[in-house]
C-alpha cells in the first residue's frame, strides 16, 4: 500500500535547520550545478536527514530496502520519508538486485544530480570508521564525476541506532574538497586506493578512530 503522504527535502530541511541548527563547515566544496558523489561516514539513520537539510539542492540517497517496506504507523512514516527524499531502493543481498541500485544511480548523475552514500556499507556498531566498500569508486569511474568526502558528527547521540524518538544534541557536518577519479583507475587495486584515499579524507573531518576491516552487518528488525 503506498503511503498517505511523502515528505519533501524542503520540509525535512526547514524542520531539522530550525529544530537542530546544525553546524556546517566547507558547504563551497559541494558544485552549485553539476553531478557528484557524496561520501560519508554512517553513525546513525538521520545522517541522510541532516545531509539532506544542509545541501541546497536535491539528493538522492540509496536506502536499504527494509525502509520501503516497513508495517505499521512507524513503517509508513519511513517509507513516506524515503519516498519523498527520492531514495533509490538498494537490496542488500547481493547479485543483480544489489546491481540495481547502482543502475538507478547512474542517470540521477547523467542528469547533473547529487547522490549520497556511504561506503562503509551499514552503520557503525560503535562509532569508529570501518573500511570502505570499492561501489562508490566503481559508480564514480562509471559516471565520470567526483567524490566530495563528507563527516557527520552527532547524529549517534540524536538518534542512536534502535531509538524511537529523536533527542536533542549537537549535529556537525563538514564536507571535504573534491576527490577526482576521472583517469585514476587502471585495475581494482587503484580503485582499492582511491576508496581507501575517500576514508582517510573521511576520518580527516570526523577524527574518528579508524579500523582497517569491514563493518559487521546488523541482524534484521524484527517485522
Amino acid at each position: 500500500m503506498p503511503p498517505l503522504y511523502t515528505l519533501s527535502h524542503r520540509t525535512v530541511g526547514s524542520i531539522l535547520r530550525r529544530c537542530w541548527r546544525p553546524a556546517v563547515h566547507g558547504l563551497e566544496h559541494v558544485p552549485r550545478t553539476g553531478a557528484a558523489i557524496l561520501a560519508g561516514n554512517h553513525l546513525s539513520v538521520a545522517d541522510e536527514l541532516f545531509l539532506a537539510a544542509v545541501v541546497p539542492r536535491h539528493v538522492a540517497f540509496w536506502a536499504k530496502a527494509e525502509y520501503f517496506s516497513g508495517r505499521g504507523v512507524r513503517g509508513r512514516f519511513t517509507h513516506a520519508l524515503v519516498t519523498g527524499l527520492g531514495a533509490i531502493k538498494v537490496e542488500r543481498g547481493g547479485g543483480r538486485a544489489a546491481l540495481t541500485a547502482f543502475d538507478a544511480a547512474i542517470p540521477v548523475l547523467g542528469g547533473g544530480g547529487l547522490i549520497a552514500l556511504y561506503p562503509e556499507g551499514t552503520r557503525s556498531p560503535d562509532g569508529r570508521l570501518y573500511r570502505g566498500r570499492t561501489g562508490m569508486v566503481r559508480l564514480a569511474q562509471r559516471a565520470e564525476v567526483p567524490i566530495i568526502p563528507v563527516g557527520v558528527l552527532g547524529t549517534d547521540r540524536v538518534l542512536p541506532i534502535d531509538a524511537r524518538v529523536p533527542r536533542p544534541g549537537r549535529v556537525t557536518v563538514r564536507f571535504g574538497e573534491p576527490v577526482p577519479v576521472a583517469g585514476r583507475i587502471d585495475g581494482p587495486a587503484d580503485i582499492r586506493a582511491v576508496t581507501d584515499e575517500v576514508m582517510a579524507r573521511i576520518r580527516a573531518l570526523t577524527g574518528q578512530q579508524y579500523v582497517p576491516q569491514y563493518a559487521p552487518r546488523r541482524a534484521p528488525a524484527p517485522r
